[in-house]
């Protein structure tokens, strides 16, 4: 594909651009991008690429048998000089079958492929019935060798048995060419899967898939690439597909994103030429952004030379089917040390990143306390045990005037809880054109979006998905920004705030080092205003 096909299917599937709309929010073309993943799902036969089986079901039964067989002799053949044929035929004929048959397929791999119990079994009993030797340390020489020999071969049978038999597809399909991509797809759908049923046997394959990914997907095997409007145009509609931060709108903005002031770098590999595995947007700036729109809007941008600032604003997965797998991690200090090379006047590594758990979390906050509410008589003196016990006030004194200051023909409720979830609940999102609901709501926001990102927890871990993956990288919170995202996606996850993480490359190792072991948070002064002293953990 050229660049002038690319541009004729960017006009043919994205909405014209409004100036006046994307100075507020870029436009989310979600419908186009939907689209050109599905042309690749297609082309890749991914998850929902139409099911492809034959009307006639009893074609649909011979094709599953004849894939299951493939599958079969891809395991068991050892006749080297024909397996890339039955390599080819199974990974042609899996993406050729429907659904329900692929379904089918990857338990018949989990359950009937996998590992041999009963071997195992025997094997633990024979080892536990060895008669330990006297200390190792005691023990010299043939000696030596006598005692242990026993232990030494059971525990190789050990090992041996402990594969599952899947692993040779897995093997075989990773140095087999487009394999990878193929390992890709069957993962994918196992995790599609397994969102729907938690089936054991499939979560024990996902398990081990997901650990062969994580040792072939090592940084020694992927190759840095920064991308650039000279690309093929088949690689930048893959950039254009999977953007999943801030949608690209138009060609003008792909062109812009690639341009001056801006970078894009990816990771290739060699097993999957010509798509990033994943992909990150830099922009060149003076200072740390506050706002999505200075950074996608200004123009023109400023000079390279003069840029003090690499901010990370986009990080996109191409590959559904490596999620859970920290190649960003990765790819971040491969960026940094590349930009750092490249522009040693470089000083402050930086991100401007979505907080999308944090109306969610807010909205179910609200939504709890409205519930006890209304079970309880709050003025009367209550008995003990009563959900009363429970119930928080999120909202300080001051908050609570100004929300019920309001006029209630704009907002309505019998508190201040009830007028806000009544705000942010309003898909039409008015209270953002209102100077005096905007005053009214920006401090509790703000100051419960501090507390979200520091001090709700899962596992000692920061609850928000963005903010978990930044701090175990080494990152710190530097500052959450009011009305930086002002695109229907940005304000239904977050209420518009978005924050800065900074990398402060002498400290990066230290933070996530920290973070890892207790769950320390290292933030600026900034933030800690938002959060009341005695509120701090």
């Amino acid at each position: 594909m050229n660049k002038k096909a690319l541009s004729i299917l960017m006009r043919a599937r994205m909405k014209p651009n409004d100036r006046t709309s994307l100075s507020l929010s870029p436009i989310p073309l979600t419908n186009a991008t939907s689209q050109m993943q599905q042309q690749n799902s297609r082309q890749n036969g991914s998850p929902g690429d139409g099911n492809s089986a034959p009307n006639d079901s009893g074609n649909s039964e011979r094709e599953f048998k004849r894939v299951r067989a493939s599958m079969h002799s891809a395991i068991s053949m050892s006749k080297t000089e024909v397996l890339d044929d039955v390599l080819n035929n199974f990974s042609e004929g899996y993406l050729n079958l429907s659904h329900e048959n692929r379904r089918k397929l990857l338990l018949v791999l989990a359950r009937e492929y996998d590992l041999n119990r009963s071997q195992v079994r025997e094997l633990i009993k024979q080892y536990l019935g060895l008669e330990h030797p006297a200390d190792k340390a005691q023990v010299s020489g043939s000696e030596d060798e006598g005692l242990f020999s026993s232990f030494y071969r059971i525990e190789r049978n050990l090992r041996h048995a402990l594969q599952p038999v899947y692993e040779v597809l897995f093997e075989r399909l990773n140095t087999h060419p487009g394999g990878l991509r193929t390992l890709s797809i069957l993962r994918e759908d196992i995790l599609s899967i397994l969102a729907e049923e938690n089936i054991a046997s499939l979560r024990a394959l996902d398990s081990y898939l997901m650990e062969k990914f994580i040792t072939w997907l090592s940084p020694a095997a992927l190759e840095l690439h920064q991308i650039t409007w000279d690309d093929p145009a088949s690689l930048l509609e893959k950039i254009v597909a999977y953007e999943a931060v801030h949608p690209i709108s138009n060609l003008l903005d792909l062109k812009r994103r690639l341009g001056i002031g801006r970078r894009c770098f990816g990771y290739l590999h060699p097993a999957i030429p010509g798509e990033p595995l994943i992909f990150i947007e830099v922009a060149l700036l003076k200072d740390i952004a506050q706002t999505i729109q200075e950074v996608l809007w200004d123009n023109p941008p400023i000079p390279e030379s003069e840029a003090t600032c690499a901010l990370f604003y986009s990080i996109s997965s191409t590959q559904p089917g490596l999620a859970g797998i920290n190649l960003g991690k990765f790819l971040i200090k491969r960026v940094v040390t590349q930009v750092k090379r490249e522009m040693p006047h470089i000083s402050t590594f930086a991100t401007l990143s979505p907080i999308p758990g944090f109306i969610s979390w807010l909205l179910s906050k609200l939504a709890s306390q409205r519930l006890l509410a209304e079970g309880d008589n709050l003025s009367q003196p209550q008995a003990e045990g009563s959900s009363s016990t429970f119930y928080e006030n999120i909202l300080k004194p001051e908050e609570e005037e100004a929300l019920m200051s309001l006029p209630k023909d704009i907002a309505a409720g019998e508190n201040g809880m009830d007028v806000m979830f009544n705000l942010l609940t309003s898909t039409s999102y008015k209270w953002i054109h209102s100077p005096e609901l905007l005053s009214a709501l920006k401090s509790p926001l703000m100051r419960l979006c501090a507390r979200y990102l520091l001090q709700e927890k899962k596992r000692g871990k920061a609850l928000d998905s963005v903010a978990n993956f930044h701090l175990q990288n080494g990152a710190m919170v530097e500052r959450i920004n009011w009305m930086a995202d002002r695109s229907d996606k940005g304000l239904s996850q977050s209420g518009g705030i978005m924050v800065n993480y900074v990398y402060r490359l002498d400290h990066i190792e230290e933070y996530a080092q920290s973070y890892f072991n207790n769950g320390e948070i290292h933030t600026s002064s900034d933030l800690h205003r938002w959060v009341d002293a005695t509120d701090r953990r």
